[in-house]
C-alpha cells in the first residue's frame, strides 16, 4: 500500500503536521509519499491519500483544493483530510473552514480534523502581522502533538485492515 501526504503550507507549520503524520504511518510499515499539492502530478500509484491544508480568513489554500479536484477526478482513493488553522487556548476559530463539508462529500473522505495551529511572528509579512494584530492572535505553537499522532495511528489502523480504505 502506498500513501499520499501532502499539504499546503505557508510558512511550513502545516507541512511539519503531515511529516509527523507520514513519520507515524512509516513506522508502522506504509510506504509513505510526501509531495507539495503542486508536486503531485499523478496519482495512480497511491491507495490513499492524507490532504492537508493551513487556513486562512476560514478557507484552505487553492493548492490543496486544487489537489482534492484532482483527487475526485481520480476517484477510488482512502481519504482523510485535515485543516491546521485556529490558535490559542482553546484554539479560535474553533470551526471548519468554509469549503471543508463540501470536501469531505466529494472525496468520500473518512474523517476531517481541525488542528490547532501555530503562529511564528518572525515569519509573517507585514500584512499577515496586521491581521495578526488585528484579531490578538496569540504567538505561540498550539499543535496538539498527541492528537496528531493518535490520529495518524488510526489512519495507520484502517490502512492495516483495508488494503483498498475507499470511502
Amino acid at each position: 500500500m502506498r500513501v499520499l501526504v501532502s499539504t499546503a503550507s505557508r510558512h511550513g507549520a502545516t507541512s511539519e503536521i503531515g511529516d509527523h503524520i507520514a513519520d507515524t504511518l512509516g513506522a508502522r510499515a506504509i510506504d509513505v509519499v510526501v509531495a507539495r499539492p503542486e508536486e503531485v502530478s499523478d496519482l495512480r500509484w497511491f491507495q490513499a491519500v492524507v490532504l492537508g491544508s493551513a487556513v486562512y480568513a476560514g478557507h484552505w489554500m487553492p493548492e490543496a483544493k486544487d489537489l482534492a479536484e484532482r483527487v475526485i477526478a481520480h476517484g477510488g482513493l482512502g481519504v482523510w483530510l485535515f485543516s491546521s488553522g485556529g490558535v490559542g487556548d482553546p484554539p479560535m476559530p474553533d470551526t471548519d473552514p468554509v469549503e471543508v463539508a463540501d470536501l469531505i462529500e466529494a472525496t468520500f473522505a473518512r474523517e476531517h480534523r481541525l488542528f490547532a495551529g501555530k503562529i511564528d511572528k518572525s515569519k509573517l509579512n507585514a500584512g499577515e502581522r496586521a491581521i495578526v494584530r488585528a484579531v490578538r492572535a496569540p504567538e505561540g505553537d498550539f499543535r496538539p502533538w498527541d492528537d496528531i499522532s493518535a490520529w495518524a495511528e488510526s489512519i495507520a489502523d484502517v490502512l492495516a485492515r483495508e488494503p483498498t480504505p475507499v470511502g
